[in-house]
This record gives structure tokens, C-alpha cells and sequence, in this order.
């Protein structure tokens, strides 16, 4: 069965709270709860984790080669700041799918950079929660293409 890893950066933990006229209210728990039907829906299995630690994720991404075929990242501000992050999804060769909330090209200038779209096969932006579903039919479909 094709395993899929969700990862989301710092403070997602907050949403529903944090930034709501950016983010929205739904919260992390709430989406987690949509990706695992969906994930049923599709016939794949699913870990959702979320870290305000750059290095926790880099390690989940090294671990990830082992255990996943596809990871999802939604890396929050590490996004626009962490090459450690994008060298980890290149030295693993798991096929990984860029998610953001909002637009980052319509943010502020230093949103616009993403680290992480230089070793992404695509990215999904400005869906709100609905973009991590979204994303979930992506990577299994490109998975099944490759």
C-alpha cells in the first residue's frame, strides 16, 4: 500500500487561532482528520506530524526514504529560509509535493522565495485547508505516473 508523510512546519500547530483572516479556522486536528478520510478514500496509508524544529523535520525527511513513497511538506516559514530542508528532500529522492495555505506569491516579497520549489515536483498554494486533500490526489496520482 503506498504510504504517504505529511509534514508541517512551525506554528501550524496554531491554526485556527493564529492569523485567522490569512489561515483561516480550521485547525491542524481538523485537517489531519480530513487528510485520514481521504487518505481512506484513496487506499493509502498516512502519517501526519507537525514540528516547530527544522532539524526534527530533516530528520523525518531522512527517515522517510525507508518507510514513504511520496511526502507532502507544508515547511511554514522554513519555506523561504532553509536550505537544510531543501537539501534533505534532494538527498532522499522521495518524491515530495510543496502546500501552503495561502498564496506566498501574493504575500510579502520575502514569502515569495521558496526553498523548497527548487526539489519539489509541484506545489499547491492558496486552497486554505482544502489544499492538503488537494495535495493527497496530486502526489497519489503522480505517483501512479511514475
Amino acid at each position: 500500500m503506498t504510504a504517504i508523510l505529511i509534514l508541517n512546519g512551525p506554528n501550524l500547530n496554531l491554526l485556527g487561532i493564529r492569523q485567522p483572516e490569512v489561515y483561516g479556522t480550521t485547525t491542524l486536528a481538523d485537517i489531519e482528520a480530513e487528510c485520514q478520510t481521504k487518505a481512506r478514500q484513496l487506499n493509502v496509508t498516512l502519517d501526519f506530524r507537525q514540528s516547530n524544529h527544522e532539524g526534527v523535520l530533516i530528520d523525518w525527511i531522512h527517515d522517510a526514504r525507508q518507510a514513504f513513497d511520496g511526502i507532502i511538506i507544508n515547511a511554514g516559514a522554513y519555506t523561504h529560509t532553509s536550505i537544510a530542508i531543501m537539501d534533505a528532500i534532494a538527498s532522499v529522492s522521495v518524491p515530495t509535493l510543496e502546500l501552503h495555505l495561502s498564496n506566498i506569491h501574493e504575500r510579502e516579497d520575502f514569502r515569495r522565495v521558496s526553498y523548497i520549489g527548487n526539489v519539489a515536483f509541484d506545489l499547491i498554494m492558496g486552497h486554505g485547508a482544502k489544499g492538503y486533500p488537494m495535495a493527497l490526489e496530486r502526489i497519489v496520482t503522480h505517483l501512479a505516473q511514475t
